[in-house]
């Protein structure tokens, strides 16, 4: 989280009106937070007046930034995934009319996919623009993002793998998330050791031969980006070739040091919305999303009708009384994700600068880095890439920016494949 974020969060904080009135004079004692992350949610006791659709804030289509979504199984984790894809080369179907699986067949030498995680809250389609910039900035590149459990279109499986969900490519008319469900699979569980177990079934069931499997590069923003660096060597020990890991927009100090304040973002936050496009409104006009045009494709999907059933998987967590008031209330109520917080950034950038690939750090803003980035930098381990207007969600806000800084990285890395003597091994910057 960059200092550029989390000065904007004291700022809007400031802005906002004060907490409901309490009696001071009472000497009731205060009962301890279970998560000591700071001040417990409040009621929005203001009456709401339902208003319109704003068109300008209407849903866009995913359709024309991949070229597929994909339904994907992953029995071992009680989880059908929602998998947005464009292979890094044209497909077998485009090359010969024949109705044949990009994934299934690959040839010895599969390119580069970009393999985008989320950050919590967020889901796999604020990855939309990003990915159609560098697939125009770079056709033979691949790019693979998906929702994590708990997020977006991925659910819990049903009694069978084939009965819980089919997908066909997104539309602007389908913008919930089936109703099909569901299994007693925990889709609260966001500790770290889960979600990496999550990725890496999810890339063995989406690219199931390491050696025809394409070369990886893995991409994770805030949350996403301690999960990519801890998934890094389990898939390279299972034969898998990582060509860099990009973290995007989180230093671990920074960020444990805002976990206190995290509460008090959250009670800024709407309890639910008249319609879609009333969320992508709120996104854009609070300026949590600069790029108007990313959020028409990324809010969608971060949001359910109230009556939802992926709402029950979590009913040990009871939504607000308030969210019932509104058509469509949050996907993933980030509240519950509290006590995974602390777990999600400790260590990160210890593992970050361990990792055996070559290593980039992308901020949103001027940052301080903790102490052991600063003595990683020095030493040349990883390289440091600075986004200026921006903010936290910096993929959405420069889709452009961010698409020529992974290019360029992958450029810069990839392994030379000709001319080199056989046991001969590149390096790349940061190994």
């Amino acid at each position: 989280m960059s200092s550029l974020y989390r000065s904007a969060i004291s700022a809007r904080i400031a802005k906002l009106p004060g907490l409901p009135p309490t009696n001071e004079d009472e000497d009731d004692e205060v009962p301890p937070l279970p998560t000591g992350m700071g001040p417990p949610p409040f009621a929005h006791t203001k009456p709401h007046t339902p208003k319109p659709p704003n068109p300008t804030y209407a849903p866009i289509s995913a359709q024309s930034f991949f070229a597929q979504a994909l339904s994907l199984h992953v029995p071992p984790r009680g989880l059908n995934y929602r998998a947005y894809y464009t292979p890094p080369r044209p497909s077998i179907r485009e090359a010969d009319g024949k109705d044949v699986d990009p994934i299934a067949e690959r040839e010895a030498d599969a390119g580069t996919v970009l393999v985008f995680h989320h950050g919590a809250g967020y889901g796999a389609l604020s990855f939309a623009c990003v990915a159609k910039e560098v697939h125009d900035l770079e056709p033979g590149l691949g790019v693979f993002a998906f929702d994590a459990r708990g997020h977006g279109k991925t659910v819990p499986l049903g009694d069978s793998a084939d009965d819980s969900v089919h997908v066909t490519n997104r539309s602007s008319s389908s913008s919930s998330p089936p109703t099909t469900l569901l299994s007693s699979t925990n889709e609260t569980n966001l500790s770290t050791a889960t979600l990496v177990d999550d990725l890496i079934e999810l890339l063995r069931t989406a690219f199931p031969e390491p050696k025809r499997a394409p070369t990886f590069i893995l991409i994770g923003h805030s949350m996403g980006g301690s999960v990519i660096v801890r998934a890094c060597p389990h898939l390279q020990n299972a034969g898998y070739t990582l060509a860099g890991v990009v973290v995007l927009d989180v230093v671990e100090g920074s960020a444990i040091d805002a976990l206190p304040h995290m509460h008090a973002l959250l009670n800024t936050r709407p309890d639910g919305f008249d319609s879609i496009e009333e969320a992508v409104e709120w996104h854009v006009t609070t300026r949590l999303i600069h790029n108007p045009a990313s959020a028409r494709v990324s809010i969608p999907s971060v949001i359910v009708p109230s009556d939802s059933p992926l709402l029950r998987g979590g009913s040990q967590y009871p939504a607000t009384p308030t969210a019932s008031r509104f058509p469509y209330t949050w996907r993933t109520p980030l509240r519950r994700t509290a006590p995974y917080w602390s777990d999600w950034f400790t260590n990160l950038s210890s593992l970050f600068l361990a990792a055996r690939t070559a290593r980039l750090l992308v901020l949103a803003g001027a940052e301080r880095l903790d102490t052991p980035l600063m003595v990683g930098q020095m030493q040349g381990k990883f390289q440091v890439e600075v986004v200026r207007d921006v903010g936290h969600v910096l993929h959405e806000d420069d889709p452009q920016a961010l698409a020529q800084i992974f290019v360029a990285f992958w450029r810069r890395n990839e392994r030379a494949r000709v001319g080199i003597g056989a046991g001969v091994r590149i390096r790349r910057v940061g190994e």
